[in-house]
C-alpha cells in the first residue's frame, strides 16, 4: 500500500521545527565535574560531532541522484580526507561514524529495496578511513560504531588501542549490540540474542576489555634499556585469565598502553537494560527522538541510575540526533529543502524505519496509528521502536503517512529548517527542555550539511557564546577524553566503572560459575 503512495508522499510538507563500586552504601556520590565546556552564565556549550556512514544512504536515503551529494564516493579515501578537514577547520568535536551488518529485510519481508534505494547498503568498513583523516588533523576526535556481538574481545582491544595511538588519544567507541537476523546469518547463527541477554554479554564484554586496556600494562612496563637489550619488561605485563560466562581469555594485551587506554566510550540505546548498560559504561550516550519531551525521561533516568551507581550523572554526556537545513533565511532554506524532497527516496527510509522498529509499514494502512502491537519482527531497536509510538505535542499520532514524511529525510530526530539563527534557537531549546550536552548532526547531502553547520550554524552559535572557540594552534591538542572533561582527564574517570580495574587496584574475578555448579 505505502509502495503506490510513494510518489503522494514526497510532496506532503515535511513538518518544520524550527565507577568506582562503592563499598560504604553511606557514602555520597562524587561532586559533579564543572567540565570545561560548562559556562558560569548558566548556560554550556554545545557539543557537535558530524554524523555520517561509510554508506550511500545514510539517515536521508536517495540524495544520492542529487547533483551536489557526494555520498556516492565515500569509497575513495579523499571523501574522508576532505570532510575531515572541514569538521576540523569548523571546530567539530568528533566524526561520529555509524555502522551495521547484514541489510534491512524487514520491510515487504525481502531485502531488495534496501539494496535497490541504497539504503544503508552498500557499505564499508569504518576503521579503515581513520588513520588518513587523523593524519590532516590535529583535534577532531574519531567515534566509530562496533559491535560487542560478533567478534572476541581480544581483537576488538588490538585494533582500538592502534586506532588510539594512531590518532594520538583522539578515537572513540560507539558500543552496540547486534540485532539484524541477517547480520548473525552472515555469521552462521540462525537467530540473535535475546534482547536483555545482549547487554549482559555485552557488560561482560566491557569488563574483559578493561582488564586488557586497564589492566595488563603497568605505566612502566616499556621501557626501553638499550644497554641490557630490554624493550619491554616482562614482569610488568601481566597475563588477564578470565573465565566468564561469555568469553574465556588467557593473554596478555599485545598493544602497549595508548594515550587514553580505554577509548572514549559511547553508548546507544534507551531501553531498560540498555539505559542501565549506559549508566555503568558509557561517558556518552547518543539518543534519538523527534521530542524533547520524549526523550527528557529517559536521560533523567540514566542520570540517576547513574548517580546509584556512585557516577557523577552530570559527567555523562547526551548527544541527540539532529538534521539541519541552513541557509542565509528562513525564505531560502525552505526553498532549500523543496530541492532536497525532489530526491528524497520514501521507500528509502520506510525501509530503514521498518528494520528499526519490527513494523513491515509496508502492510498498515496510511493513516492507522501505529502501536507497539504492529511490531510482529522480534529481534528490533527497542528504543527507536518507542520513539515512533509515543505521542508528543509534536506528533500526538504516529501513523505510517507521518513516519513516511520524516523517514525520507532526517530519519531518526527533527529536522530544523531555517536560517543560522532559527536552528541555533532550536538547538538551545532541545538543550534545556531535553537536558542534552549536544547533539549528532546528521545529514540530508555531504558534504553540503556539514558546510553549513560549519560555516553558518557554528559561527552563530559563537556569537551567542555557546560554542567554544576554536583551539589555540600554539597549543598540544588533547585527547577525545580531555575534550569532554578537560585537559588531564585521558584516562577513564576515577568514578567510573572501568577504573577499578586499573593496573595498581586490579584483582582477577573469580571463575563464573552456573547455578547448577554453584549447588555442588
Amino acid at each position: 500500500m505505502l509502495v503506490q503512495a510513494a510518489t503522494t508522499l514526497l510532496h506532503i510538507p515535511l513538518f518544520h521545527k524550527s565507577q568506582v563500586r562503592m563499598s560504604n552504601t553511606n557514602q555520597q556520590p562524587p561532586a559533579p565535574n564543572r567540565a570545561h565546556h560548562e559556562l558560569v552564565n548558566g548556560k554550556k556549550h554545545i557539543l557537535i560531532n558530524a554524523f555520517d556512514m561509510s554508506t550511500v544512504g545514510h539517515l536521508s536515503p536517495g540524495q544520492w541522484k542529487n547533483p551536489v551529494d557526494k555520498s556516492a564516493t565515500k569509497r575513495r579515501l579523499d571523501y574522508w580526507i576532505e570532510l575531515a578537514k572541514l569538521l576540523e577547520r569548523g571546530g567539530v568535536n568528533a566524526l561520529f561514524l555509524a555502522d551495521t551488518y547484514g541489510g534491512y529485510d524487514t520491510y515487504e519481508g525481502s531485502v531488495d529495496n534496501c539494496i535497490r534505494r541504497a539504503a544503508q547498503w552498500p557499505i564499508t568498513d569504518p576503521t579503515i578511513p581513520i588513520s588518513a583523516m587523523a593524519a590532516v588533523t590535529k583535534n577532531l576526535s574519531f567515534a566509530i560504531t562496533a559491535s560487542t556481538s560478533f567478534e572476541p574481545p581480544y581483537l576488538l582491544a588490538k585494533r582500538f588501542s592502534t586506532l588510539d595511538h594512531f590518532t594520538q588519544g583522539r578515537i572513540g567507541w560507539n558500543i552496540v549490540t547486534s540485532w539484524k537476523k541477517s547480520a548473525f546469518k552472515a555469521i552462521g547463527l540462525d537467530n540473535p540474542i535475546e534482547h536483555d541477554e545482549r547487554y549482559r554479554q555485552a557488560d561482560e564484554y566491557l569488563r574483559v576489555l578493561y582488564k586488557l586496556w586497564e589492566s595488563s600494562w603497568s605505566p612502566t612496563a616499556l621501557s626501553p634499556d638499550p644497554d641490557n637489550d630490554s624493550y619491554v619488561d616482562p614482569a610488568q605485563v601481566r597475563t588477564i585469565n578470565h573465565k566468564g560466562k561469555y568469553f574465556s581469555l588467557d593473554a596478555k594485551h599485545i598493544v602497549d598502553p595508548s594515550p587514553q587506554r580505554t577509548p572514549f566510550l559511547f553508548q546507544a540505546g534507551t531501553s531498560s537494560a540498555g539505559s542501565d548498560f549506559a549508566a555503568t559504561h558509557a561517558e556518552a550516550i547518543f539518543v534519538s527522538g523527534h521530542s524533547p519531551s520524549v526523550l527528557r525521561p529517559k536521560i533523567d533516568a540514566i542520570r540517576a541510575l547513574a548517580a546509584q551507581k556512585g557516577r557523577d550523572p552530570r559527567s555523562i554526556k547526551v548527544f541527540a540526533t539532529f538534521t539541519p537545513i541552513v541557509a542565509d533565511t528562513d525564505e531560502l532554506a525552505q526553498e532549500k529543502l523543496k530541492e532536497l524532497k525532489k530526491y528524497a527516496s520514501t521507500i528509502g527510509g520506510l525501509v530503514l524505519v521498518s528494520g528499526w522498529t519490527g513494523i513491515d509499514l509496508s502492510k498498515l494502512p496510511l493513516d492507522k496509528e501505529i502501536s507497539k502491537e504492529d511490531s510482529v519482527e522480534a529481534h528490533k531497536v527497542t528504543s527507536i521502536l518507542d520513539n515512533f509510538t509515543t505521542a508528543s505535542t509534536e506528533h500526538p499520532r504516529w501513523t505510517p503517512r507521518l513516519v513516511a514524511e520524516h523517514a525520507a529525510i532526517g530519519g531518526l530526530g527533527p529536522v530544523s529548517v531555517g536560517s543560522p539563527q532559527t536552528v541555533a534557537d532550536e538547538l538551545e531549546r532541545w538543550v534545556k527542555e531535553a537536558d542534552v550536552d549536544g547533539f549528532n548532526i546528521g545529514y540530508v547531502t555531504t558534504p553540503g550539511t556539514f558546510e553549513e553547520v560549519v560555516d553558518l550554524l557554528i559561527p552563530e552559535l559563537r556569537r551567542r557564546g555557546v560554542y567554544p572557540e576554536p583551539p589555540d594552534p600554539s597549543e598540544e591538542p588533547v585527547t577525545a577524553r580531555e575534550k569532554i572533561y578537560g585537559k588531564g582527564q585521558n584516562g577513564l574517570r576515577d568514578d567510573h566503572e572501568g577504573s577499578r580495574y586499573k593496573y595498581h587496584l586490579y584483582q582477577e574475578d573469580p571463575p563464573y560459575k552456573s547455578e547448577e555448579e554453584g549447588q555442588t
